[in-house]
C-alpha cells in the first residue's frame, strides 16, 4: 500500500535530499500510521473492556499515543520542510529531528504508565474473560504493527529519517507488547494464572527500551553527530577527480537537517599553479557538490609544494615515522623552512579519537625520531582531530 500511495503521490520519490520530496514521504507515514493507529486503538479497547485484561486496555491507548505521534511527525516534516528565512538562515530541517525527540519523550511517558497499572494489577488480580474474538483482535494487531515496523523502516532507509526511524522502532516495540498481551492472555484462560499484571511490566518494559533508543537516534543529531561515511567518501570521490587537487583535509559538514547541510574543507594545490585557474577548478567542484550532494560547499586552498625533492623526502620521512607510531595517523599541510642551522618541518598530524597516547606524548615522539633521522630537523606540529 505504501509503494503504491508513493507511486502516485510523489513524482520526483527517488530525489530524496529535496526536502519537498521528504515532506510527501512524511506526510503518507504519517497519515497511513493515524488511520492504522485509531483502528487498532478503538478494537484494542472494545477488547479489553469486554476481557477485562488491562494489559489490552493499556496496549489500547498505547496505540492511541501512537496516532498522536504520527500527527507531530507530520508536524515535523511540515516545519522542517520551510524554507530558510531571516531568523533561520539555514533552514528549519532539525524540526524532523525534535519532532522524532518529542515521539520518543511520549514513548517513554506511555511506558512509564503501563508499568504502574500493571504493578497495580498484580497487588489486586482480577480475572480474564477470554473470548475468540479478543485472541482475533490481538493477531490482527501483531500483523498491523509488523506490517507498520516494515514500512517505516523502508521510508527511513530511503529518507534517512531519524524520526521515521523511531516511528518504525516504535512499531516493533508494538509487534512484541501485544505478542506479550496476547500469550498473558492464553496463559490465563488456559491455567488459570494471573499472569496479566506481569505481561504489563513485561511489555511496559520492551516500550520503555524501545523509547530510550529511539531518543538517542534522534538526540545525537542534534548535538552534532559524525557525518555519514558514505557522503565523506562521496565528497572524497568528487573534489578527488580534478588532477588539480592533489589532497583534501579539514573536511567538516554542517547538518541543519536533512538535505541542509553546508561542507567546509581544504584542498591541497600546487604552490606554482596558475592562480585563476585553480581557483576556476576550485569554483567548479563546489558547484558540483552543492549539485550532486545538494550541500554548500566553502573550499580553502592550500599551496604545497609537489616539485621540491627536498620537501618531498622529508614529508615521506614524516609519514614513515607516523605510519610506524599508529597506521591510522596522517599527515598534511606539509612545508620546511631552511635556516643556517637547523630546519623546520611544519605539518599538522591527524591523531584519532581514541588512542593510548595523548597530544604532547605524539608531538613529542614524532619530534624525538625526526632527530634521530636527522638532529637538525626540528618539528612544528599542529594536532587536529578527524
Amino acid at each position: 500500500m505504501i509503494t503504491l500511495l508513493t507511486r502516485l503521490f510523489i513524482a520526483d520519490r527517488e530525489d530524496t535530499r529535496a526536502p519537498e520530496v521528504r515532506q510527501k514521504y512524511g506526510l503518507i507515514s504519517g497519515i497511513v500510521g493515524i488511520c492504522l493507529n485509531i483502528l487498532l486503538f478503538s478494537s484494542k479497547l472494545f477488547a479489553g473492556l469486554i476481557s477485562g485484561s488491562i494489559s489490552i486496555i493499556a496496549d489500547a491507548f498505547n496505540n492511541l499515543s501512537d496516532a498522536g505521534s504520527s500527527i507531530i511527525t507530520l508536524i515535523g516534516f511540515k516545519l522542517a520542510a520551510q524554507e530558510a528565512d531571516s531568523d533561520h538562515p539555514f533552514g528549519h530541517g532539525r524540526s524532523e529531528y525534535i519532532s522524532g525527540l518529542i515521539v520518543s519523550i511520549i514513548i517513554l511517558v506511555m511506558a512509564v504508565e503501563l508499568i504502574r497499572s500493571s504493578i497495580s494489577k498484580i497487588l489486586h488480580p482480577e480475572p480474564i474473560d477470554f473470548t475468540p474474538s479478543v485472541l482475533l483482535i490481538l493477531a490482527l494487531s501483531i500483523a498491523v504493527k509488523l506490517y507498520m515496523y516494515h514500512y517505516n523502516k523502508a521510508l527511513s532507509d530511503k529518507i534517512a529519517s531519524s524520526a521515521l526511524q523511531a516511528t518504525a522502532a516504535d512499531s516493533l516495540s508494538d509487534a512484541l507488547a501485544t505478542s506479550a498481551v496476547l500469550i498473558a492472555t492464553i496463559v490465563s484462560k488456559l491455567s488459570g494464572l494471573h499472569i496479566d499484571g506481569w505481561c504489563g511490566i513485561l511489555v511496559g518494559i520492551l516500550i520503555l527500551l524501545g523509547g530510550v533508543e529511539a531518543a538517542k537516534n534522534t538526540i545525537s543529531p542534534l548535538l552534532g553527530q559524525a557525518a555519514d561515511p558514505d557522503f565523506i567518501e562521496n565528497i572524497r570521490n568528487i573534489v578527488m577527480q580534478y588532477d588539480e587537487v592533489l589532497g583534501i583535509h579539514d573536511l567538516i559538514v554542517h547538518d541543519y537537517g536533512p538535505g541542509r547541510r553546508m561542507i567546509s574543507l581544504h584542498a591541497e594545490v600546487p604552490a606554482k599553479g596558475d592562480i585563476l585557474q585553480l581557483h576556476d577548478t576550485i569554483d567548479n567542484i563546489e558547484k558540483r557538490l552543492q549539485s550532486e550532494l545538494r550541500c554548500s560547499a566553502v573550499i580553502h586552498m592550500d599551496p604545497v609544494m609537489n616539485d621540491d625533492a627536498e620537501t618531498l623526502e622529508c614529508r615521506a620521512l614524516a609519514s614513515g615515522i607516523l605510519s610506524q607510531i599508529d597506521p591510522a595517523l596522517s599527515l598534511h599541510d606539509f612545508r620546511i623552512v631552511k635556516g643556517h642551522t637547523h630546519t623546520n618541518l611544519i605539518f599538522d598530524v591527524v591523531m584519532p579519537y581514541h588512542t593510548t597516547y595523548t597530544a604532547e606524548q605524539l608531538k613529542a615522539q614524532i619530534e624525538e625520531e625526526l632527530r634521530k633521522a636527522d638532529p637538525n630537523y626540528y618539528a612544528v606540529i599542529q594536532i587536529d582531530r578527524p
